[in-house]
């Protein structure tokens, strides 16, 4: 796997991948132009944390039945310099066959199909597990918090690493070259941006 090549210490978040794929202009008016999202304003933010905070605490003694795992790590932080990614894994899972995966657990709905912002996003949850653990990382684990506790599991394939490894190499490309690039085709994702304002 050819891993992002970069002189610096940029370290990239698993959110900031995602707001990458929703649309690329993120990575520049954040990193490059350094312009905070204030995304503490933002209500599905603010609540999203809430839950997250309160399932880290009413969860920790709670061993999932549909998963074979024998216990977890909580709020975990995670960085490598090689892959140029860190953030916190919501929960490190110690499967039976010897194996981890990361769990994350979001304030939203659950649907059937599974979108691939959140495959990426879990992908590079495994990957730093597996370097900083040193243990193998096959499949992740998504829970869908609003309307019910719903799961949706990722295998962790080959292709998806790859892909998952090109996009950050593609956000390093932009902060260090501090070229403006395009807006998200999907022009309703404008409407909601905290950065609708200044792009032009």
């Amino acid at each position: 796997m050819n891993y992002p090549m970069n002189s610096t210490a940029t370290l990239i978040t698993p959110s900031e991948v995602m707001e990458y794929l929703y649309c690329p202009r993120f990575t520049y008016f954040l990193n490059v132009l350094k312009i905070p999202q204030y995304e503490e304003k933002r209500y599905k933010v603010q609540k999203g944390r809430e839950v997250h905070k309160q399932r880290l605490a009413q969860n920790r003694d709670y061993i999932r039945t549909k998963i074979p795992m024998l216990k977890k790590d909580q709020n975990v932080y995670l960085s490598s310099q090689r892959l140029h990614v860190r953030g916190i894994v919501d929960e490190v899972l110690y499967l039976e066959d010897g194996s981890l995966a990361p769990a994350d657990y979001k304030f939203s709905i659950y649907q059937p199909h599974l979108y691939k912002t959140h495959q990426i996003q879990t992908a590079l949850y495994a990957l730093l597990i597996r370097e900083n653990y040193c243990k193998p990382v096959s499949t992740g684990y998504i829970f869908y918090l609003r309307g019910g506790y719903r799961m949706h599991e990722v295998k962790i394939t080959r292709q998806l690493e790859l892909e998952s490894v090109d996009v950050v190499g593609s956000m390093l490309s932009i902060i260090e070259d501090e070229i403006l690039p395009r807006r998200t085709s999907y022009r309703i994702r404008c409407a909601d941006c905290c950065y609708k304002n200044i792009c032009v």
